[in-house]
């Protein structure tokens, strides 16, 4: 018993370290990665090509966990990927439109800036201090609040029954083992 709950939290370990690793490379490409285009058109088409992007890397998570032999754990790597990149995706848009045109933001927005707004928006503080001024950035904000709830409602629901069938799978018993298969006529 003890060697299977060591391997049971060494799992954990390993997917929690998975987990944050993935977060911080994910952040660390915002931070470096050259952002010197202007927001146009081809943004907002990378942008929406990045959506769809998350929700089909969202798809394959969400088979892989029903197949993963620790589904809560595959579920929580998922996450760890899947959230970050749809939220940096929304703060590098915002951090172009805000360089593209000052006037789009209540204030100049770093990088920093940007992650910070996109977050609050997506968790839906919006404390107020930084706020879009212009019609377009408007528009852009209410399409991420529009995305978040559908990314919150139904991933979550998604994700909650990935785990559940993933459990269900692996108490199933194989067909044919006790009494579930049809009948031995030897």
């Amino acid at each position: 018993m003890g060697r299977v709950s060591w391997r049971s939290h060494r799992d954990a370990i390993r997917s929690g370290l998975r987990s944050l690793l993935t977060s911080a490379i994910l952040v660390t490409a915002y931070y470096l990665l050259p952002l010197d285009r202007t927001f146009n058109l081809a943004t907002i088409l990378v942008l929406v090509g990045g959506i769809v992007a998350v929700a089909l890397l969202l798809a394959w998570q969400i088979r892989e966990i029903t197949l993963a032999p620790r589904p809560e754990l595959r579920a929580m790597e998922a996450l760890a990927t899947t959230a970050p990149l749809y939220i940096l995706l929304f703060a590098t848009t915002y951090y172009l439109m805000g360089r593209s045109a000052a006037s789009s933001f209540s204030e100049t927005l770093s990088r920093t800036d940007s992650l910070y707004f996109t977050v609050t928006v997506f968790s839906t503080v919006g404390f107020g201090d930084i706020t879009p001024h212009t019609e377009a950035a408007r528009v852009l904000v209410t399409g991420q609040m529009v995305v978040n709830v559908l990314l919150i409602g139904v991933a979550a629901r998604l994700l909650v029954s990935a785990v559940q069938r993933g459990r269900l799978q692996q108490n199933a018993p194989e067909p044919g083992v006790g009494g579930t298969g049809p009948p031995y006529d030897g």
